[in-house]
């Protein structure tokens, strides 16, 4: 049993929950609680720490039936959380790699196209919104905040195990890609020329969220085949890019269903 927060181990598992650098690096994130844990798929699994706390709880037998992990002090496993209220288990688990082909689907293909997002809740909130929706996969650009920081991982809740994903290290050339294989891009735009709403996303489409304070910029924008707006009423100007990205990816999934029932 670990008893010291010394420990070389735990401060290696610190590092990963605290830095993007040493994530990318090691190839490696940092998952906690006992839902994110369950649904963990067994090949990402590197390794496991439990709280002394959580060994007596009857889900332990079940969730650590098979698999090693190493006991850790529970005042130490307190430190070692990124949450104020730790759940006792954690894990460290394998960056999956994703090429852009994984995230089209022919004329299924429903993506989320992300530019300089910094909110780690927002970005996971997207990811589970976009799971419930039906998209098949999520594109960033290379400053959107880390998809693997803990607060984004447990926004997901589970969906970053089930959304393939890429992050572009040129944004524009990626949606360029992205449109030769057939995908229209609509930017979601306060200037766009058409409301949400009166546009069909029934075939392969892709829709591009700009920065929460900035929106796009006027570069990524421009990548796009059309822009899009959300109408307002009373004195709102914008809504919040997790919000938008919802309404979009929803729009789409409404329309795909009449589709179907027809």
């Amino acid at each position: 049993m670990i008893t010291g927060s010394g420990n070389r181990q735990l401060k290696y598992v610190a590092s990963l929950q605290k830095k993007a650098k040493t994530r990318r690096e090691e190839g490696l994130f940092v998952v906690e609680g006992a839902k994110m844990y369950g649904e963990l798929p067994e090949a990402w699994l590197e390794k496991t720490y439990v709280a002394e706390r959580f060994l007596e709880q009857e889900e332990a037998e079940r969730l650590l039936a098979g698999r090693s992990y190493e006991a850790v002090a529970d005042g130490v496993f307190r430190e070692l959380s990124d949450t104020q209220t730790p759940q006792g288990i954690l894990a460290l688990a394998r960056m999956p790699r994703y090429a852009l082909g994984e995230l089209l689907q022919g004329e299924r293909t429903h993506l989320l196209i992300l530019e300089g997002i910094q909110d780690p809740g927002n970005l996971g909130t997207m990811l589970r919104t976009g799971e419930g929706a039906g998209i098949t996969g999520v594109v960033m650009s290379r400053d959107t905040v880390d998809l693997f920081n803990p607060k984004t991982v447990r926004a997901t809740m589970g969906s970053i195990y089930r959304v393939p994903y890429m992050i572009a290290e040129d944004l524009c050339e990626t949606i360029q890609e992205i449109k030769n294989h057939g995908v229209r891009v609509y930017a979601a735009h306060l200037d766009g020329s058409a409301a949400y709403d009166e546009l069909s996303y029934r075939d392969a489409c892709a829709f591009l969220i700009g920065n929460e304070g900035n929106g796009l910029s006027r570069r990524a924008a421009a990548c796009a085949d059309a822009r899009v707006r959300i109408p307002m009423e009373g004195e709102v100007e914008s809504l919040n890019a997790a919000v938008s990205a919802a309404i979009f990816m929803y729009e789409a999934a409404r329309q795909r269903r009449e589709r179907k029932s027809r």
